[in-house]
């Protein structure tokens, strides 16, 4: 009896012992970045489908991401800040009140919660949410951590969710629509479909780091003058010139930066749309090209995203701050009006003021924001467009991209040199004072 009660209890701690090593298999598992990646194209892609527009978008990317940092920087304080403190109005986050949460997890079940609460498309983020329910069973993640990680996840994501409600997005739904000036200077809605003007309040949205919405205000455009060999006229006719004298490589670097959420397409009656990211969606795809190539690990991912984030999110405040102050016409309406009424720029324009240009403000802001976490000469191929039919481009660093992606604009034919100019210095401001403002990672490290 007592060989066999000793053969029962050896038998046990082996089974146990077994099951135990079993357990925790999955803790390499739920480690890799790519789970992170993932989850952030997926989020890219119900953007693109729900066609937010630019400035929202960069909304929609930055709370997720948020809540993910907050989360993944508790489970390694020695290595990063919590943005409690840096960012406007965030508290720290309730701590689990499990020990079998898993951090990791937990910040993946925060990022996909809070985005689905802020997209139309819910259906879309709950089938992901089942494929990733499904993952984890095929990870073999017991039960237990699962649930206590996706319960916490929630419970973060609420938080965050509480903390958003704050920045005056749903109380500028119902700021009323922007009123049509009639003089030559003023902006007015494009061909083909004259859409009413975007986000004309979003300078009133919460920023994250900057002061105000006009901190980094850019000097005043050139005075609205027609007269043939005028400062305005002279660029006017520059955008003229250009565009209609495009080689390949410049076609190809307009047509790679368009990054126009909505394209419509006009065929007798008939009328369809070509859905694109945006542009802040293609700096959150050279985001993920460059952790990839760098071999970041999860944590590291979530950083850089938190970090560019942040920096779209404030350029696209400071940059409409700029656009709806001044009120800029754009090139198509004067040529059309002045010079030839059978022009079109290259790129459809888009339905918002001209100065400064969006593009070259958040494309110089997230390359200082990438140059200051990777360095100065990080070369990379920009896979991003490949996805929407177009090849990759080299650069041989981020402020290469974001040159490229701000003169794009005039090929395009949609932005004065002024703009695109002032709008790159205007990106640098606010993205270095995002980087002296913003200490994601500890000093000590």
């Amino acid at each position: 009896m007592r060989i066999i009660k000793w053969t029962v209890l050896l038998f046990a701690f082996i089974l146990t012992s077994c099951q135990l090593e079993q357990d925790t298999t999955y803790l390499q598992k739920v480690d890799n970045p790519e789970l992170f990646q993932r989850a952030m194209q997926n989020l890219t892609d119900i953007i693109v489908y729900d066609i937010f527009s630019p400035p929202v978008a960069s909304r929609v990317y930055l709370y997720p991401t948020i809540a993910a940092y907050e989360i993944i920087a508790s489970k390694y304080p020695e290595k990063y800040n919590s943005l409690v403190g840096q960012v406007k109005g965030l508290e720290t986050i309730p701590a689990p009140g499990e020990e079998a949460v898993n951090l990791h997890l937990a910040s993946l079940f925060a990022f996909n919660t809070v985005g689905k609460a802020l997209i139309f498309s819910e259906n879309m983020m709950e089938r992901f949410e089942e494929q990733f329910d499904a993952q984890l069973k095929e990870m073999k993640v017991p039960s237990q951590i699962s649930e206590a990680s996706k319960n916490y996840g929630k419970e973060v994501a609420a938080f965050i969710l509480e903390w958003a409600s704050g920045d005056l997005y749903l109380q500028t739904r119902t700021y009323p629509k922007y009123t049509i000036r009639e003089e030559d200077r003023f902006w007015k809605p494009t061909p083909p479909d004259y859409m009413d003007g975007i986000e004309p309040h979003w300078k009133e949205i919460r920023t994250m780091v900057l002061d105000s919405s006009n901190q980094f205000e850019p000097k005043p455009p050139l005075a609205f003058d027609l007269s043939e060999g005028s400062p305005f006229q002279k660029q006017l006719m520059q955008v003229f010139n250009v565009t209609n004298e495009l080689n390949d490589e410049q076609l190809e670097i307009a047509q790679f930066w368009d990054c126009n959420p909505y394209v419509t397409h006009h065929r007798g009656h008939a009328m369809f749309a070509t859905k694109k990211i945006t542009p802040g969606g293609h700096w959150i795809g050279i985001t993920a090209v460059t952790t990839r190539q760098a071999q970041n690990t999860f944590d590291e991912t979530i950083n850089a995203y938190a970090n560019v984030s942040i920096a779209l999110f404030d350029a696209f405040i400071s940059c409409w701050d700029e656009k709806w102050n001044t009120l800029v016409v754009r090139p198509e309406t004067l040529i059309n009006q002045y010079y030839d009424e059978e022009w079109l720029p290259l790129l459809q324009t888009p339905p918002f003021p001209e100065y400064t240009s969006g593009h070259s403000v958040i494309s110089r802001a997230a390359a200082v924001i990438l140059t200051d976490l990777y360095g100065d000469n990080f070369a990379f191929t920009d896979t991003t467009e490949v996805l929407y039919g177009l090849p990759e481009r080299k650069y041989n660093s981020f402020i290469h991209a974001s040159e490229e992606a701000a003169i794009s604009r005039l090929y395009g034919g949609i932005h004065y040199m002024m703009a695109i100019e002032e709008g790159v210095k205007q990106g640098q401001a606010v993205g270095e004072y995002i980087v002296d403002q913003i200490q994601t990672m500890n000093s000590v490290n």
